[in-house]
């Protein structure tokens, strides 16, 4: 557990604590701009091998999460923060299996919080930029076509929704999935090592306990891939549910 809240390295104490945690992120961050630049800058109409993966993703990114969900015109006024959102945690969640680095970016709380509460802001502006705030509370709070005593009920559960258990469930969803795919990759990374120098018999399963480690590491690739597919997925929902016209 202490990976998760290691030594400062500058500023201790303060509240421009910098820490391992940190300089993760921003290692990530760099080399996502980096890259992003650089093969802007190299485009070509016959992409290559890096070209051609970042347009397959964020194809799959407008095709599967932003027309689906949206449509056309609103996803294409949505896709620069869809999509930016989607690379963001692809990006900080992959670190965790990155030889060197060993730790998400999303497995400590900040990141995932500022993460959800930026989708807060974006969905909320968007509802009450297209309706004002009284029309967008009453749309988002008060379906009609109810009988009137639901509502005594129904209206402050939806506004809790609204302002407090969307981004809550987005930020606890991302951070325990990246949290323990960390946690069982130590685990029989460690189990793998304690059996090959345990001096006994049980050296002979330390290879099983290795394929499991192999295995673990993979299925956390696709965790990482998973959750940043969910979050932009969700993200894009409440786009939809805060823009969309009353039917």
């Amino acid at each position: 557990m202490d990976e998760f809240f290691p030594d400062a390295i500058l500023f201790d104490g303060t509240w421009f604590e910098f820490n391992r945690v940190q300089l993760v992120r921003l290692i990530v961050l760099a080399v996502v701009l980096i890259v992003m630049c650089v093969l802007a800058s190299r485009a070509k109409l016959v992409p290559g091998r890096g070209q051609s993966i970042v347009e397959l993703l964020i194809e799959f990114v407008n095709g599967t999460i932003i027309k689906n969900t949206l449509g056309l015109r609103a996803g294409k006024h949505f896709a620069p923060f869809l999509i930016t959102l989607f690379f963001f945690l692809l990006a900080m969640n992959l670190a965790g299996v990155v030889p060197g680095l060993n730790l998400a970016g999303t497995s400590v709380i900040g990141l995932p919080l500022l993460a959800a509460l930026w989708t807060f802001v974006v969905y909320v502006t968007a509802g009450v930029k297209k309706r004002g705030i009284a029309g967008y509370l009453k749309h988002e709070t008060a379906p009609p076509g109810l009988p009137k005593p639901i509502y005594l009920l129904l209206v402050p559960i939806e506004f809790l929704q609204v302002v407090l258990i969307r981004w809550a469930s987005l930020t606890i969803r991302l951070l325990a999935n990246m949290v323990a795919g960390h946690i069982m990759l130590v685990v029989f990374i460690g189990l793998t090592q304690g059996l090959l120098l345990s001096g006994t018999w049980l050296v002979a399963i330390s290879p099983f306990a290795g394929a499991l480690a192999i295995g673990i590491y993979g299925f956390e690739i696709f965790v990482a891939a998973l959750q940043a597919f969910i979050f932009t997925i969700l993200a894009a929902v409440y786009i939809q549910m805060a823009t969309a016209d009353e039917h």
